[in-house]
């Protein structure tokens, strides 16, 4: 290993070591959202300086003794600090001064922001402590709900498409524009495959929407279509690992659309990984990418999304939010597409049963790996105490059994589900007793340590483990006055997490679990759009089920409504006016965007149709019949190379024709008709069926490919592989390949363009 020499003493200051990840400013700039983290906010009265005692009166380890010279004053005291902890281990192997100062130099600043950014008061004296009480507890195998006993909680079931669902959608829509949004988002896409930010992924192939915009989307259709034009605010969590990529992403595709103003990022800090029960300090392995020497570096791991709320406290932001008027504040996962399909309900209950807390959940089966709504109820002397919290799937099981239910977590047989509900970790808090509790305990939540043992003593990690905390465990610091309950929905309708790769997905389908992969959260997103089109009335067959890489699906037919276009069910159902005159094909594709109006009055659909429409237009689908070659899914071969986003699904889609209208902006009432024609009302009316036959026949002999145009505003096929183009096309069972345009296509649609602006 190469050393570095350098004999430079540092600054007294080793603070002044570390460049803060971000300056909280008041206002955003051009440049980019605001940006704050919690070590360039944080209330320093809660937590403890470091002592600049500079004192040599702890006996010190060889490696750390001989550089006692070249040390400031403060890395000194950072040094006592880590002595007193019990972790001179970590001075171990220390070269002499002279050789590899400088990483020594790093070494210390990395301890000083570790102390300083750990929530809780006391900083790394504080997480060791609390580290070895809660890894004793945890090798002797300790609960800490023992004396708590589990009941079903109260809460509210609601079924999409019924009348008491539409009910409270109507109420919760006057919620949606007095609420403020939290995404966590602080993963990489490692696990799945993925070399980028999970965020950055495509929620699915037909339009490849990624998850980052496909929220931006939503909200700013929710302040447009419900705001009156303000768009609420929006905190993404990020990490060291996700920050400068999440900004990349943002930057490069002008932010979606969002307003920067109000945009922040809030970057959560990593405490140090911990390798025995004593609670010493790990070192990075040898080989760690960014790690130039390991013995003057720490192994640090995410501190878990329960910091969310310490970030909401340090940065003001919650309670900014409550002086600007808002009323709620909605905390969402970073690969859920579904996650918005049932706010507006959900904010209704919120509102009706004046909750403090309203977890959304789903019917959950007994012992799924997914934490469960419980009521929590323990007695001492003539005090008793309640609460309704996430209970963890495997602490569940047994603390049924320890009250008294020998089956333990057990499925009702009237239902088929567990009578506890599954929390998916998506929370509606209201602001004002959230900020009122934030005041008083600066959003720090209760920690938990989950080693992964490899002797059965309990005394060997298979690896390093740190304390965690979970924001679904906010409901344990709020007082007995404060009233929480749930929502639960269909799975179909609400969640479905991309978290896996796919062939752990498969592993999990096999097992009997969702798999919770690229494939599935595709294929779910479809069907949920393709449901809520049925529950309406609408004719919408569903494509069988096939196998990709071990993981089924069903991907057909492929329904995507922008959330521009309908932001809930009320909203498609004043769009689809006679539900029973549509009738779309298993294998058809209908996408609508745009930000203007869609009436769907009468449309058979066997192919694809993408239709965008303008600010200002209404077009509305009218004895439309379209046939066409569509969209087909591929299967990967196992030899055949292909794309992160193609490998982690199995399969690519492949666009081998499309009708592609794009309505300008402004230009009235449109009808889309017969074999796929835009025609002007007052021209409907003077020409009648002339002017559809002529339009027609045009668009009739112009393959997709001609007029596909990307969001960047270039020309691109519609095929995503050409050369895959006739496989494809063959194994469809049409038998053609996908045609050239003509030259004359383009001529065609600036045709319509032109008669749509007289």
């Amino acid at each position: 290993m190469a050393k570095k020499k350098n004999t430079r003493k540092r600054n007294k200051a080793a603070g002044n070591a570390s460049t803060k990840d971000a300056t909280p400013t008041s206002a955003a700039t051009k440049a980019g959202p605001k940006e704050i983290s919690l070590d360039s906010t944080k209330d320093t009265a809660s937590q403890t300086s470091v002592s600049k005692t500079g004192s040599n009166d702890r006996t010190k380890p060889t490696g750390l003794d001989v550089n006692w010279s070249i040390l400031s004053q403060d890395e000194q005291a950072l040094a006592e600090i880590l002595l007193k902890a019990g972790q001179a281990h970590l001075f171990d192997e220390w070269d002499a001064p002279g050789t590899n100062d400088e990483l020594k130099h790093a070494f210390f600043a990395h301890v000083e922001r570790l102390h300083r950014t750990y929530p809780f008061p006391g900083g790394l004296l504080a997480y060791i402590e609390r580290a070895r009480r809660l890894l004793a507890g945890s090798a002797a195998g300790a609960n800490s709900l023992d004396d708590w006993v589990p009941t079903v909680p109260e809460g509210e079931v609601l079924k999409p498409g019924s009348e008491e669902f539409s009910n409270w959608e109507a109420v919760g829509e006057a919620e949606l524009s007095a609420t403020a949004f939290v995404l966590v988002a602080g993963g990489l896409g490692e696990r799945l495959g993925y070399s980028g930010i999970k965020v950055a992924l495509p929620t699915e192939m037909t339009t490849e929407t990624s998850y980052l915009e496909f929220y931006c989307n939503y909200l700013v259709a929710l302040g447009m279509m419900k705001g009156k034009g303000k768009v609420p605010p929006l905190a993404i969590m990020v990490s060291d690992d996700t920050h400068d990529r999440t900004l990349a992403v943002l930057q490069a595709n002008d932010f979606f659309g969002f307003p920067r103003d109000q945009l922040t990022l809030m970057k959560q800090e990593k405490v140090p990984a911990l390798m025995d029960n004593n609670a010493r300090i790990a070192r990075p392995s040898r080989g760690t990418k960014g790690v130039d020497d390991v013995r003057y570096a720490i192994d640090c791991k995410p501190h878990g999304h329960g910091d969310v709320h310490s970030l909401l406290h340090s940065t003001g932001l919650a309670r900014r939010w409550e002086e600007d008027g808002l009323k709620w504040v909605v905390f969402f996962q970073d690969t859920n597409a579904l996650a918005f399909f049932p706010l507006a309900a959900a904010l209704a209950v919120s509102a009706r049963r004046d909750l403090a807390v309203n977890s959304l959940a789903i019917p959950r089966v007994p012992k799924q790996a997914i934490g469960a709504i419980t009521r929590l109820t323990r007695t001492s002397g003539t005090e008793t105490q309640v609460m309704i919290v996430n209970v963890e799937y495997n602490q569940l099981d047994p603390l049924l059994r320890a009250a008294g239910s020998g089956e333990g977590d057990t499925a009702d047989p009237a239902t088929g589900h567990s009578p506890y509900p599954g929390n998916i970790n998506q929370l509606i808090f209201a602001l004002t007793p959230y900020v009122a509790t934030l005041e008083k305990t600066h959003g720090v939540m209760a920690e938990f340590v989950n080693p992964k043992y490899a002797d059965g003593a309990r005394t060997v990690f298979k690896k390093p483990t740190r304390l965690e905390c979970m924001m679904q465990d906010f409901p344990k610091v709020l007082g007995p006055e404060a009233k929480v309950g749930f929502t639960s929905l269909p799975a179909w309708f609400s969640f479905s997490p991309v978290k896996n790769n796919i062939a752990d997905a498969a592993k999990a389908l096999e097992s009997g679990t969702p798999p919770g992969g690229a494939a599935t959260g595709e294929a779910d997103q479809y069907f949920a759009y393709a449901e809520q089109l049925r529950l309406l009335g609408c004719r919408v067959m569903q494509a069988p089920t096939e196998g990709y890489a071990g993981v089924s699906v069903s991907l057909g037919p492929r329904v995507v409504i922008a959330p521009s276009i309908a932001l809930t069910y009320h909203d498609l159902r004043a769009i689809f006016v006679h539900p029973e005159k549509v009738s779309i094909d298993a294998a058809a594709t209908l996408v609508i965007r745009g930000t203007g109006k869609v009436e769907v009055d009468s449309i058979t659909l066997e192919g694809a149709l993408i239709l965008s429409v303008g600010q200002g237009t209404t077009v509305v689908l009218k004895d439309l019949t379209l046939k066409n070659k569509g969209h087909i899914v591929r299967p990967l071969s196992g030899k055949e190379e292909s794309d992160e986003v193609s490998r982690m699904r199995g399969y690519r889609l492949v666009k081998m024709e499309e009708l592609r209208i794009q309505a300008p902006p402004n230009a009235g009432r449109l009808f889309l008709t017969a074999q796929g024609t835009l025609t002007h009302e007052k021209d409907l009316s003077a020409k009648g069926s002339a002017a559809t036959q002529s339009y027609a026949a045009t668009t009739a002999a112009t393959p997709a490919a001609a007029v596909t145009e990307a969001r960047d505003g270039q020309k691109h096929p519609a095929s995503q592989d050409p050369s895959h183009a006739a496989d494809a096309t063959q194994g469809s069972g049409e038998g053609n390949e996908a045609k050239e345009a003509p030259s004359g296509s383009q001529t065609f649609f600036s045709r319509i363009f032109s008669c749509f602006r007289k």
